[in-house]
């Protein structure tokens, strides 16, 4: 298709499309003249998951460079390829090593672990940005006073486990190594508000259920 049919057909407008190519964030088309490029299913897909990171995802244009450049990464293997490009998404701020309620989430975290027996998570440890933000949720909590302890977060971590063997087996429905990849991304980005508010509807709908009006 050309240039006017992958806008037409995306629903993102001729100038922006230009500008994610600019930017390198969508791949040149094939060129068939000197002024003319054709696009393929490939851009569509592509342009749906700029989208998803640009406007849901609210992620900087380089950020999302750098996420795009490790999905394009056909040279590792897809557990890599996949962490490296969830690795570069944003994910807050770094814990202080010397904060005393830091220290208490590092055992509490690397406890919930082995108790989970993940032990690739537990083996990465603060290697993995993941990891380090969810220390940084755990210090909080201690730091105010709640006892958020890994035996009371392990029912939650396995309802999270329950959820991503869910996001990979829709993740395996698409056919090619790009799409299960970029699948998996647009995912994280897109899902993770849905969850949130399923979490809170959930909440709301038990509490009438204990408790009426």
């Amino acid at each position: 298709m050309r240039l006017a049919e992958l806008s037409e057909r995306s629903g993102v407008s001729t100038s922006t499309v230009k500008y994610y190519l600019r930017e390198g964030l969508l791949p040149p088309g094939r060129r068939v003249s000197a002024t003319t490029a054709e696009y393929d299913e490939g851009h569509l897909r592509r342009l749906r998951l700029i989208r998803a990171l640009l406007q849901v995802g609210r992620i900087p244009v380089a950020t999302a460079r750098e996420v795009l450049r490790h999905i394009d990464d056909d040279s590792l293997g897809r557990t890599i390829r996949l962490g490296a490009a969830l690795w570069a998404l944003p994910h807050g701020p770094e814990p202080d090593e010397g904060d005393e309620a830091v220290a208490a989430a590092h055992r509490e975290v690397d406890r919930l672990l082995g108790i989970l027996g993940w032990t690739t998570a537990r083996e990465l440890g603060s290697l993995s940005p993941v990891h380090r933000s969810l220390v940084v949720a755990v210090a909080s909590l201690i730091r105010l006073g709640y006892p958020w302890h890994a035996e009371l977060m392990a029912p939650y971590a396995e309802l999270m486990h329950q959820a991503a063997i869910r996001d990979l087996d829709f993740v395996e429905t698409h056919p090619s190594e790009a799409e299960k990849v970029e699948t998996a991304v647009a995912a994280t980005v897109l899902f993770q508000p849905v969850m949130k508010a399923l979490h809170r509807l959930a909440q709301e709908e038990e509490s009438f259920r204990r408790y009426g009006l």
